[in-house]
C-alpha cells in the first residue's frame, strides 16, 4: 500500500537513487552527472516546514518524492517557491506524482507558500500535463536554455497562485 510521509534523512537515499536515475536517463533534470549523497545532504538541510520533501512508500521503498524548494535566497521570494517531482522508472503513470502534488501543494499552501513555479523541459509531455491537471498554468518558455543528450532543449515555466 502507498504512503506518504515527510521525508527524513533515512530516505534521502531512496530519493537520491531516483534523482541520480532521472539525471541519466531524463531531461526532467539538467544535471548531467549523478548528484553524490554528501550534495544531496545539504540540499535536503535547506528544506522546513516552508519547504517540505515528501516521499511515496511502498513496503519500505522510496517509489517517488516531491519537494518545495525556495525559488531565490532573495527576501522579497519568500512566498515563492519551485516544485520538484520525480517517480522511480517503472512506476510512472499509476498515479504516484498526483498524489504527490496534491499533498506538497497543500502542505505549501499551509505553510504559506502564495505561489508555486515549475520548470518543465519541452520533452516531458507527462509532467507538463500532470502540472495542467493541478491547476498550473503556462507562463512562458525559455527558448534553447539547457543542452542535454546533445539536443538543445526549451524549459516551460508553469505557476499556480494560491
Amino acid at each position: 500500500m502507498l504512503t506518504l510521509i515527510h521525508a527524513t534523512l533515512d530516505h534521502l537515499e531512496g530519493i537520491t537513487e531516483i534523482y541520480n536515475e532521472a539525471v541519466l536517463t531524463t531531461t526532467a533534470t539538467f544535471d548531467l552527472e549523478p548528484v553524490p549523497l554528501n550534495e544531496q545532504r545539504i540540499w535536503f538541510a535547506e528544506h522546513n516546514e516552508k519547504s517540505p520533501i515528501l516521499v511515496a512508500m511502498e513496503e519500505e521503498k522510496v517509489l517517488g518524492w516531491a519537494s518545495l524548494s525556495k525559488w531565490s535566497g532573495r527576501c522579497a521570494y519568500a512566498d515563492t517557491a519551485e516544485i520538484s517531482i520525480y517517480v522511480k522508472d517503472g512506476f510512472r503513470g499509476k498515479g504516484i506524482g498526483k498524489k504527490l502534488m496534491e499533498i506538497i501543494l497543500s502542505e505549501g499552501k499551509d505553510a504559506g507558500i502564495h505561489t508555486v513555479i515549475a520548470r518543465i523541459a519541452d520533452e516531458s509531455a507527462a509532467s507538463i500535463k500532470l502540472h495542467e491537471s493541478a491547476g498550473f498554468t503556462h507562463i512562458g518558455t525559455m527558448k534553447e536554455v539547457g543542452k542535454k543528450f546533445g539536443k538543445l532543449l526549451d524549459v516551460h515555466l508553469m505557476q499556480i497562485i494560491f
